[in-house]
């Protein structure tokens, strides 16, 4: 192809020459032929493979957060096919249309082929970067130059990496040499992914991270919302099994949209965004004063009479003569009376919990003032349909479902909203229960080696040296694992690059992420990576942030073209598999292993051996012993490290198991055993070791917060913009929603939703992507639709078609409006993921200057849920919509 020779390659020669289709149009050939035609992989007079000459590989797919274990189909050096792994207990061979698209971005004719640097120091939306051809040498010779300048110069915390779509061995380049060199600031993507989601989970149930469901087994699906079978963390599994489900399970939809599980759902609740906590809250109120509660795992008063009556306070202990505690079912009067006199009146726990902890306290304090009438009220809902759902989800218990990411929590007050819906899970007896949620299954993976060993003293000081992102101020919280500054805030990097608090970023390096795209308030994002001196980015396209470097390095996909392990759970069942190179187009390297060795060995070069050293000395094939000498040997012995707990023959590790290395290859993954029901129970790792209601590892984490900074918890709360005062901050609790915009100004409430086509923000650059954009519903083909109900539309004055404008306090952008039923009266809903501005000509009307439609993240404010560090998406967000 013409342009992979090109030395200077502007906005026009990219997308010009990367194809030299001549009288060969792209519908001649079915989308994927035509893309391999034009990456020169295929030639177009013979472009059928022979059946039988090719070879099944694993590999895994990241499209989603799903990460399925995947088979790809290779013949003659390109790969034709991908299917589930036969292997895999979760999806079999069945699979979603993510696992296809994925060929388009690998022979994506616009993707990134070889490193190129910038020639025009001018950085901004419409700037041409004037990128010209280099030599990897020289890509990384610069790279350690700048990295070496601030080192000599004492500021090594100038330095930054950020985050994206990752493989297990992302912390080799992103954290442990950042280390090396000195710097705190490996930046994960994480806060703008669901860290409000783990919040309540891990506040109530003791478990930081994302949890499966049972669907299988289950009897009733609540979704707050999420869309579990167009984008969720198991939507290869739910689309397998959700049919399936629907035989002998209800489902019940709160989402002000009429969203692709909606339509498969019992019911819809069209619930007024933002407000999912007041509902929540709701169920619960009727399941206690209904007696709808699941026994078995939360226990009942000593004497079987339902004391939740509404409006009414329960006495914490309640006196009681001696003989009628012999008569207490499960429990003996010895038992409740011990220590005490053997008669007269004793006080005992007026409910006796078994595997919960402060049920009373939270009803005391919250729940028995939030009526289904109080709920209808703020979420515009009928309270017989908020009635009839707690109702059913109490006859279904424990075999329920309770999904909230990516939905309820993504609000400036989510971590609440996120206790508020974890809390049904407790009351169900849903967690750990068959039918219900678990945690993700165990997956020992190997570790990889730390690098505190090759750290001198300058980069001993400056890695301790506050990071970036703020974390830990008394604004910004962020309570990982009951630390205060423990998670990340992703979102708050720009505001901090701009304003140079707590210090200037000098050089960044971003691997396979698009944050001035990606990140709401994205074009602060744009400001603040033009305003960095020296930008290193790993990509496979000129995406927006690609096209703020200063020197671009062509990734490989990391489902073909590299070495991995990548880890997840569902169905019951831990995976652990493999992605492995198996076809290289262009002059790319593996982002997780190449790369480092790259830099490491132009350091080396430079005099500064550390980073070099650390990799040969901790890297070692586990099976000879012998010290990798270049990246891709790198990363193999890094994926045999990391998983030779499941084929090394001494191990001990259950699930399944194969003898060799080799062996293991050709498999492409392990599985766990099957997910020990109710093992935890009791034992959940809060402080009590049980299910807590009244969070104690909340009440220890804020004021632990509070100390640090010399204040109180209520002080806190304040600052980070939350209600509660008081022991409401340790419960699930009802915070009223924040509204961005002026009823009066921006009248219409914004709904970002997430299109079944994407792949975590790639994918788009393809005929594919704008052609069927109305498999989502309401959405239009090759156009980026706003959907609006058509009362609003009558009002408006607005038809399906037609060009508008969407105004909020954050920006403005165009697209086309969709007259829809399925939108909630006075709500917008968008999908994301158009309005690029860059990436390649499917995404654009002018590469890098005019995009097709707009980024919902330029109407997004920015702003963040503080307990958790999570960016803010949902909720409130005000807009107007003006006719162009």
């Amino acid at each position: 192809m013409q342009w992979f020779h090109d030395t200077k390659i502007s906005r026009r020669t990219f997308l010009a020459g990367t194809g030299a289709l001549g009288a060969l149009t792209a519908f001649q050939l079915n989308p994927l032929m035509q893309a391999l035609v034009n990456a020169g992989v295929v030639h177009a007079a013979n472009p059928i493979p022979i059946p039988g000459s090719g070879e099944w590989v694993p590999t895994v797919c990241q499209g989603c957060t799903t990460w399925c274990m995947k088979e790809a189909y290779v013949q003659d050096g390109r790969v034709f096919h991908v299917r589930g792994n036969q292997h895999s207990k979760i999806t079999g061979k069945s699979g979603c249309v993510r696992q296809s698209m994925a060929l388009t971005e690998l022979y994506d004719p616009d993707r990134v082929r070889y490193p190129m640097k910038r020639t025009n120091p001018r950085k901004g939306r419409g700037e041409d970067p004037g990128f010209v051809r280099i030599t990897w040498e020289e890509a990384m010779d610069t790279f350690a130059e700048k990295l070496l300048d601030l080192r000599e110069r004492g500021v090594p915390e100038r330095y930054m990496t950020t985050r994206g779509r990752y493989g297990g061995f992302n912390g080799v380049m992103l954290s442990e040499i950042t280390k090396i060199i000195g710097s705190p600031n490996n930046i994960s993507h994480s806060a703008i992914c669901a860290e409000a989601d783990k919040f309540g989970p891990y506040y109530m149930e003791g478990f930081w991270g994302y949890r499966q469901y049972d669907i299988t087994a289950s009897r009733y699906q609540l979704t707050f919302g999420t869309d579990p079978i167009a984008a969720n963390r198991q939507v290869s599994f739910a689309t397998r099994e959700w049919g399936n489900m629907l035989d002998q399970a209800k489902v019940a939809v709160a989402d002000p949209r009429f969203s692709s599980s909606a339509q498969k759902a019992d019911e819809w609740l069209p619930l007024k965004p933002g407000t999912d906590s007041a509902l929540a809250l709701a169920l619960a109120h009727v399941i206690l004063t209904e007696g709808l509660w699941y026994k078995p795992f939360v226990g009942d008063f000593f004497d079987g009479q339902n004391r939740f009556v509404p409006g009414q306070t329960v006495e914490l202990e309640t006196m009681v003569d001696t003989p009628a505690n012999a008569a207490m079912e499960g429990e003996s009067a010895e038992a409740l009376t011990a220590g005490t006199e053997a008669s007269g009146p004793t006080a005992v726990p007026t409910f006796n919990e078994l595997y919960t902890h402060g049920l009373v306290q939270w009803w005391n304090l919250e729940l028995k003032d939030r009526t289904p009438e109080w709920a209808a009220e703020i979420t515009d809902l009928p309270v017989e349909q908020i009635v009839r759902v707690a109702r059913d989800l109490g006859a279904a218990a424990p075999n329920v479902g309770v999904w909230m990411s990516r939905g309820m929590h993504m609000t400036p007050r989510g971590s609440y909203a996120s206790m508020c819906g974890h809390a049904l899970v407790g009351l169900l007896g849903a967690a750990d229960n068959e039918g219900g949620s678990m945690r993700f299954s165990s997956r020992p993976v190997g570790k990889l080696a730390k690098s505190s060993d090759y750290m001198d003293e300058l980069a001993k000081v400056h890695s301790k040296m506050e990071k970036i992102d703020r974390r830990g101020r008394l604004e910004h919280p962020a309570l990982k694992k009951g630390k205060s500054g423990g998670g990340v805030v992703t979102g708050q990097i720009a505001e901090s690059i701009l304003e140079e608090d707590p210090y200037p970023i000098e050089v960044v390096y971003a691997s396979w992420n698009n944050f001035a795209y990606s990140n709401t308030g994205a074009k602060q994002f744009e400001e603040a990576f033009a305003k960095v001196p020296f930008m290193v980015i790993s990509t496979l396209n000129l995406a927006e942030t690609t096209m703020l470097a200063d020197i671009v390095l062509p990734s490989a996909h990391s489902m073909f073209e590299r070495w991995n392990v990548v880890a997840n759970s569902g169905n019951g069942y831990g995976v652990v598999g493999i992605q492995q190179p198996m076809v290289k187009v262009g002059d790319i390297r593996q982002d997780e292993s190449e790369i480092p060795w790259l830099l490491a060995e132009a350091l080396d070069r430079k005099g500064f051996s550390a980073p070099l050293e650390y990799l040969r000395n901790e890297f070692k094939d586990p099976e000879t012993g012998v010290q990798p000498t270049n990246g891709d040997e790198l990363g193999l012995y890094m994926a045999k490290i990391m998983t030779k707990p499941f084929w090394d023959p001494e191990s001990t590790v259950g699930g399944s198991k194969v003898g060799s290395w080799d062996e293991f290859r050709k498999v492409g993954m392990w599985t766990s055993d099957r997910y020990p029901f109710r093992s935890r129970w009791g034992k959940f790792g809060t402080k009590t070791g049980n299910f807590e209601f009244y969070s104690e590892g909340l009440k220890e984490a804020l004021g632990k917060h509070a100390e640090k900074h010399n204040v109180g918890i209520d002080r806190v709360l304040e600052v980070c913009n939350y209600e509660a005062r008081g022991e409401l901050a340790f419960i699930p609790h009802y915070e009223n929603p924040v509204r961005k915009g002026s009823e009066s100004e921006y009248p219409m409430l914004f709904i970002d939703a997430k299109h079944k086509l994407n792949r975590e923000g790639r994918g788009c650059n393809h005929y594919w992507y704008a052609g069927e954009r109305d498999v989502e519903p309401g959405d239009l083909k090759f156009e980026d639709a706003a959907k609006i109900n058509p009362v609003d539309a009558e009002r408006l004055g607005l038809k399906t078609g037609d060009a508008i404008r969407l105004v909020s306090p954050a920006g403005s952008i165009t697209c086309k409006a969709s007259v829809w039923e399925g939108v909630r009266p006075g709500c917008v809903v968008k999908s994301f993921g158009m309005g690029h501005w860059a990436y390649g000509r499917h995404t654009s009307v002018e590469f890098g200057k005019t995009a097709i439609g707009g980024n919902n993240n330029e109407l997004i404010p920015l702003d963040f849920d503080r307990l958790s560090g999570s960016s803010v998406f949902a909720g409130q967000n005000g807009v107007r919509i003006e006719k162009v």
